[in-house]
């Protein structure tokens, strides 16, 4: 069968082998590129082709005003934390619309991983469908595993997992280290299932881009490059909403990598920013919703991050900033289906909480 990995070892025999039909290349071993430079001339070659697609964004290392967001008022940043944290959002945006409250007022609207999945529902009118389907699986976590099998990971998975959580920092050696391992894993969510999945928690999007201010995020797993996919850039590239929020959930050694475009893609939370708040740096509001602080509880990566200076990096540049914080109970997993009823109840009752204060805020 022709997987990825005999694709590209398949595609670059046919090249080899078109460039050069006579073999000569064997006979120049002299003229090859040092091995020093070999990333340097991988790095040039990739650049020329993909530069073009649009997808990729760098985060910045100051804080800067995104040209996504220049002169909105009212944006959204939705962070990610597996089936655990979908469902907490559901539980949580059922409570605000209870309260009188709905998000979809935003003008942009940031998600990654879960919160993809629940941006894109939402701004989609598919939210009704999602919590109803997530309330199901509540009462039967058992068949989100048959739908989701993400347990007993085998040798390959283990690998990227451990490599995940081993690493120390966000740099750009780090993220295409965890993409490797991500390429190589032989996850037993791949491919049709992963976009299976994300069609079914967000409709009709299997085909098309339905809502422009929904903004997805992914890392490109064999570049490491931070990409963003909104309605240009993904009618651009031929990119359904439902396989772009795959992407961004697509968690090393456990799920997916996930085809966007042309490039191979993991989980968006596997990046130098925890949730990508400086997409909206420059709006007048700005509410960004996390799981964790990004150093303490639950995490889905090692590494580090501090939400506390992504919001301090919006409010240098003039976005006023709303921050709340999931949280999760001590020794809970994340990707856990026997998690998603407590987490409903738990979205749902903090919603009670934090209404007064989001109304005011976006007053």
């Amino acid at each position: 069968m022709l997987n990825r990995r005999n694709l590209f070892g398949l595609t670059a025999g046919l090249t080899a082998a078109a460039a050069d039909p006579l073999g000569l290349a064997a006979h120049a071993a002299e003229a090859e590129v040092p091995a020093t430079g070999v990333a340097q001339m991988a790095a040039a070659i990739s650049d020329r082709l993909f530069d073009g697609d649009g997808l990729a964004r760098p985060v910045p290392d100051t804080p800067t005003v995104s040209d996504l967001a220049r002169g909105l008022d009212r944006t959204l940043v939705l962070g990610g934390g597996g089936e655990y944290y979908v469902a907490w959002y559901c539980g949580f945006f059922n409570g605000l619309m209870e309260h009188g409250l709905d998000l979809t007022a935003a003008e942009m609207v940031v998600g990654t991983s879960a919160g993809a999945y629940a941006g894109s529902s939402l701004l989609s009118g598919r939210f009704g469908q999602l919590r109803a389907e997530i309330e199901f699986f509540g009462h039967f976590p058992g068949l989100f595993a048959k739908l989701a099998p993400v347990t007993s990971p085998n040798t390959s998975q283990k690998r990227a997992q451990e490599i995940n959580f081993s690493v120390k920092d966000g740099s750009p050696d780090t993220i295409r280290a965890i993409g490797h391992a991500a390429l190589a894993a032989d996850n037993h969510l791949n491919g049709p299932g992963v976009e299976r999945l994300a069609w079914l928690l967000t409709g009709d999007s299997s085909t098309g881009w339905p809502v422009p201010k929904m903004f997805t995020t992914a890392n490109d797993c064999y570049t490491g490059e931070r990409l963003v996919v909104h309605q240009d850039v993904a009618r651009k590239n031929g990119i359904p909403l439902a396989h772009a929020a795959a992407a961004s959930s697509s968690l090393p050694g456990v799920m997916g990598p996930t085809l966007i475009g042309q490039r191979f893609c993991m989980d968006g939370g596997i990046s130098k920013t925890w949730a990508h708040t400086d997409l909206v740096a420059g709006s007048k509001r700005a509410i960004v919703i996390t799981l964790t602080n990004g150093y303490e509880g639950a995490l889905l990566s090692g590494i580090p991050h501090d939400i506390h200076k992504e919001i301090a990096a919006l409010e240098a540049v003039g976005t006023k900033a709303m921050l709340i914080i999931a949280g999760t109970p001590p020794g809970v997993n994340l990707l856990d289906p026997k998690q998603i009823a407590p987490a409903l109840r738990a979205g749902y009752e903090r919603a009670a909480t934090e209404a007064p204060k989001i109304k005011t805020f976006w007053a």
